[in-house]
């Protein structure tokens, strides 16, 4: 199954739309308005998602390693 992507708000559409309509090109657009690869203004990206996962699993480790050495 392929990537699922969230639609963009109905506003930005609409703003698309007029512009392509005003004479713009759509890969212009794509250009302006299309987010950086892997930059994301509203929470992790995945490297940092995958780096925070990663640092968990190696604290919990190190926490029972720990426990077990204070017996």
């Amino acid at each position: 199954m392929g990537k699922h992507r969230t639609p963009y708000p109905e506003e930005l559409r609409a703003q698309m739309v007029r512009l392509v309509k005003a004479g713009r090109r759509p890969e212009e657009l794509e250009n302006e308005f299309e987010p950086d690869t892997g930059v994301r203004h509203d929470g992790l990206t995945t490297a940092e998602r995958q780096e925070l996962a990663r640092l968990r699993r190696e604290n919990r480790q190190l926490k029972m390693e720990r426990d077990i050495l204070s017996i």
